[in-house]
C-alpha cells in the first residue's frame, strides 16, 4: 500500500479519536449499520478530497465498510489532522509496521506543490476511480485540467496575473499528464514520481460522477456546467438541508470560537468583531460571537441577508465604515477578494484577521505581502504577525485560509455526521444509480433529506409529533413524509 503521512506513530491516538467520534457521529452508524452486509458499494473506487480529520476517517471507514476502495488527500494545505491520516493508513487492525488500511496523502503544513502531487496520488489507482468525494471542487478541477491538457497535447497556459496555486497545479496537471520533459525537476521535491502518466480520458470514462461538499466547490461546478464545461455528473451535498443548514450554520458555530481562541486567547467580550457575509456561515459566526459577549457588526451585498442581520439585532455597515474599529475581522462570504490590503493598513494594531468562506481567496494575502513596509513574522503555526512600517501589527490566522480547520480541529463529529451521511447516500447514488444522474449538478430527493435527520434524532432525545392521516390529507403530503416542497426555505 502506498500512502504518505506525517508520522505512522500517531495512530494509537488517531485510533482513539476515531472511537469518541463514532459515537457522535450517528448517522454513519446507521449507513454502516444498514449496508455493510449488503456491500452495496463493492467494486466502486472513490478518490477523496476531503479535509483529513478525525470526522472524515470515520466517513472514509464507512465507505470501506460498504465495500468500496478509497485513496484520500485533504482540499486544504493546513487542516489535516495527523493523528487521524495515520489512524486511516494503519487502520483498525494494522499496525505502523504492517499498515492495512487506505492510502492517505496528507499531512498538516503542506507546500502547494505537496498540495497538489496529494491530488494526483488519489488518481492512481490500480484501475480508474469510479467516484469523487470533494470538497471546494480541487479534484474535480485537476481532472478537467488533466483532460483539458491531454487533449490539447500540452500543458495548461497561464498569464502573468496566475496566482501561486494556479502555477502549482498547471505544473502538477503538465507532470501527471506526461507531458514535462524526462529528467526535468520535479515540481514537489522529495516526493516520490509515478512512472506512468495519468491516462486523463480513461479517467473520464471511468468516473460516474462526484460528490460535492460545499458552497464553493458547488458554484464552481454549475459556473462548469453553465459554460457547457462540466464533463461528469455531480451531486451538490451542500444543497441538502442536512448539510448546509448544519454544518454550515451550527458547525462554524462552534469552530470559528475554538479556532480564534487557540489562535490568539484574545478576549472577544466587549470586542468589535466584523463579519463579512450572513449567509448560512455567517449566521452561525455571529450568533458565536454575540454569545461571547462581542460587539457583532455584518457587512453585506445581499438586501434579504441584510435586513435578516438587521431583524436579528445586529448592526449591518459597511467594511470602510468600520474597519478602524475592529478588533476581529472575519470573512465568511464565499466570494474573492472581500477584504483588501489597503483596508488592512488601516486596522487598528494588534487587530485579528480570519477567514472562514473561501478558501484562500477571501482575504488579499499576496497585496498584503506586496504592501511597502510590512514585515511577516510568524508567531506559532497558522499564526503571523503582519508588522507595519509605523510599528503597528495585525494577527493574520491560517494565512488566509479556513482558520476553524488551520488553527483548531473544524466542526464537531454531530455535524459532521449530517453532513457526511449525505456524501455517503450520494456514493450510493451515484454508483448504484448512475443512470439515473445525466452530466449536470443534482440535490439529493427531499426523502433522503428528512432521513439523514431522523437517524440523529434519538441521540439528542428527539420525539417527534405524528400526524394523523386527517392532518396529512390536510396539508396533502403523505403521513411518512416528506413534509416541505423542495423550495421551501428553512
Amino acid at each position: 500500500m502506498d500512502w504518505y503521512v506525517a508520522d505512522l506513530g500517531l495512530a494509537a491516538l488517531g485510533r482513539r479519536e476515531i472511537t469518541l467520534a463514532e459515537h457522535e457521529m450517528p448517522g454513519l452508524m446507521v449507513m454502516r449499520q444498514r449496508y455493510a452486509e449488503a456491500q452495496p458499494l463493492r467494486g466502486a473506487r472513490i478518490a477523496g478530497s476531503l479535509h483529513m480529520t478525525v470526522q472524515t476517517a470515520v466517513l472514509i471507514e464507512t465507505l470501506v465498510a460498504l465495500g468500496a476502495e478509497v485513496r484520500w488527500a485533504s482540499c486544504n494545505i493546513f487542516s489535516t489532522q495527523d493523528h487521524a491520516a495515520a489512524a486511516v493508513v494503519v487502520g483498525p487492525d494494522g499496525t505502523a509496521d504492517d499498515p492495512g488500511g487506505v492510502p492517505v496523502f496528507a499531512w498538516k503544513g503542506e507546500t502547494l506543490a505537496e498540495y497538489w502531487w496529494c491530488t494526483e496520488q488519489i488518481f492512481r489507482f490500480d484501475q480508474p476511480p469510479t467516484m469523487i468525494v470533494d470538497d471546494g471542487g480541487d479534484a474535480t478541477l485537476f481532472l478537467h485540467q488533466g483532460i483539458a491538457a491531454q487533449r490539447a497535447g500540452a500543458a495548461p497556459a497561464l498569464d502573468d496575473s496566475a496566482s501561486d496555486e494556479q502555477r502549482a497545479l498547471a505544473q502538477r496537471v503538465a507532470r501527471a499528464a506526461g507531458l514535462v520533459a524526462e529528467g526535468a525537476s520535479p515540481v514537489a521535491a522529495g516526493l516520490p514520481e509515478a512512472g506512468a502518466p495519468l491516462d486523463f480520458l480513461a479517467l473520464l470514462a471511468s468516473l460516474q460522477g462526484v460528490s460535492e461538499e460545499t458552497t464553493t466547490g458547488v458554484r464552481r461546478l454549475r459556473a462548469m456546467a453553465t459554460a457547457g464545461e462540466l464533463l461528469l455528473p455531480a451531486i451538490d451535498v451542500n444543497g441538502s438541508v442536512t448539510k448546509s443548514k448544519f454544518d454550515n450554520t451550527y458547525g462554524c458555530r462552534h469552530s470559528l470560537i475554538d479556532g480564534l481562541n487557540r489562535a490568539t486567547d484574545t478576549l472577544m467580550g466587549g470586542k468589535v468583531a466584523v463579519v463579512c457575509g450572513y449567509g448560512d456561515v455567517g449566521k452561525g459566526c455571529c450568533e458565536a460571537l454575540r454569545g461571547q459577549g462581542a460587539r457583532v457588526v455584518v457587512t453585506e451585498i445581499d438586501p434579504i441577508c441584510a435586513l435578516q442581520a438587521a431583524m436579528d439585532g445586529y448592526e449591518v455597515r459597511t467594511l470602510d465604515e468600520v474597519i478602524g474599529q475592529a478588533d476581529f475581522v472575519i470573512t465568511a462570504t464565499g466570494c474573492c477578494g472581500v477584504l483588501t490590503a489597503e483596508q488592512m493598513a488601516r486596522l487598528k494594531h494588534q487587530a485579528v484577521v480570519g477567514n472562514i468562506g473561501h478558501f484562500d481567496d477571501e482575504i488579499d494575502m499576496a497585496g498584503l505581502a506586496r504592501w511597502p513596509g510590512v514585515v511577516k513574522e510568524p508567531l506559532k503555526p497558522q499564526v503571523d504577525a503582519w508588522r507595519y512600517g509605523d510599528g503597528h501589527v495585525i494577527l493574520v490566522l491560517s494565512e488566509g485560509r479556513l482558520l476553524n480547520l488551520g488553527n483548531a480541529t473544524g466542526h464537531p463529529s454531530f455535524v459532521m455526521s449530517t453532513s457526511f451521511t449525505n456524501q455517503v447516500l450520494a456514493q450510493l447514488e451515484l454508483f448504484t444509480r448512475a443512470g439515473d444522474y445525466p452530466v449536470g449538478v443534482h440535490v439529493l430527493p427531499k426523502r433522503m433529506d428528512e432521513e439523514v435527520a431522523r437517524f440523529h434524532l434519538p441521540a439528542l432525545n428527539v420525539s417527534l409529533t405524528r400526524l394523523t392521516p386527517e392532518q396529512a390529507a390536510y396539508l396533502g403530503v403523505p403521513m411518512e413524509g416528506p413534509y416541505k416542497p423542495d423550495d421551501y426555505r428553512y
